[in-house]
């Protein structure tokens, strides 16, 4: 919806198979704006290819879950095929019509045991950088650059998109079609489908305002593990900039909501109770699977090559979200998130 908003009069279809819970809902809205769409399924090369050609492709496509593949509820062999195979047939496509691509990827393709090494200390009831350790290559408090380390492991979901980022480049390069590459934190925002692996933020409030039961795991049950809060507007208005101009030779970036936008679960649990009354989170201290207890992104090199900037705050976003809360009180039974 924001990238229509932004070119007005460019047309815009998009293909999506409607496996998510509750994005049925979304072919009315898309209709309204005159935005084409085509059921079917980037696994499916013959779906892909059914679809008119195009100017530039925006590949947001992936079971988005680090936990996608050990999680009881897809196997790894469907990681794969979401997450890589969808992306190679995308490749194909952009490769036959001579399209433009901006791949979304991820910030988990940097190193899980490298961020879970950081050294952090407490404060205000979540985890900051303890900048008197010696940090990695990459980190500051300012957040994780496009240097720190990608090396394994990083989760099957994080090595799927690594995987994809790796094949658009060489694709890009060999067959002479721009390719750019956002690995984006945390998305956040109204409307989006209210499951933790969708967007914590929107699922944090939806669940504590409806009285849905919410855990704080790992890292001693107490919620203080941190990320940072990336607007959809903010990512549209990147994406514009990077379709007018051709990419650099190494064409990925870091993209989110910075440290100014970052919050721990326990300060967004006192945000919740403050604007919908006290709700609190049971505590699992036992460790998860790829879990992590600080994970900002640094977007200062696309800031200042590109000239983009953050303009959502945290506090407009999660404004935002409420305003949803309040006004769709059955979100997470119509996402099945509950």
């Amino acid at each position: 919806m924001a990238i229509y908003e932004r070119l007005p009069h460019m047309e815009i279809f998009g293909l999506d198979n409607l496996l998510r819970p509750g994005s049925e809902g979304n072919r009315i809205e898309l209709a309204s704006r005159g935005i084409k769409f085509f059921h079917g399924d980037l696994r499916m090369r013959s779906d892909v290819e059914s679809i008119p050609a195009c100017d530039w492709v925006i590949d947001a496509a992936a079971n988005p879950s680090v936990l996608a593949g050990v999680d009881g509820r897809s196997s790894p062999r469907q990681v794969g095929e979401h997450n890589l195979t969808g992306t190679l047939n995308v490749l194909e496509y952009c490769r036959e019509k001579k399209a433009g691509l901006v791949l979304l990827s991820s910030s988990r393709v940097y190193s899980v045991r490298d961020l879970a090494a950081l050294p952090v200390r407490e404060h205000e009831q979540g985890f900051v950088l303890d900048t008197a350790k010696v940090l990695n290559d990459g980190v500051s408090e300012a957040g994780i650059t496009e240097l720190f380390p990608v090396r394994q492991p990083i989760s099957l979901y994080g090595a799927t998109k690594l995987s994809s980022e790796i094949m658009a480049i060489e694709y890009g390069s060999t067959f002479g079609f721009p390719v750019w590459i956002d690995r984006c934190g945390v998305l956040a925002g109204a409307g989006q489908f209210g499951t933790a692996e969708q967007g914590i933020f929107s699922y944090w409030l939806h669940a504590h305002a409806a009285r849905v039961r919410l855990r704080y795991i790992g890292f001693c049950g107490r919620g203080y593990q941190v990320r940072d809060a990336f607007h959809p507007e903010d990512l549209a208005d990147l994406v514009v900039a990077q379709m007018r101009r051709d990419p650099p030779q190494d064409a990925i970036y870091n993209a989110g909501g910075g440290a100014s936008n970052a919050m721990s679960l326990a300060q967004l649990t006192k945000w919740c109770d403050d604007r919908f009354g006290k709700h609190e989170p049971e505590c699992d201290p036992r460790p998860r699977p790829y879990d992590i207890p600080w994970l900002v992104m640094d977007s200062s090199r696309i800031a200042r090559e590109l000239g983009w900037a953050r303009k959502r705050s945290l506090s407009s976003i999660l404004d935002e979200i409420a305003v949803h809360v309040r006004n769709n009180p059955d979100w997470l039974v119509r996402c099945a998130a509950t």
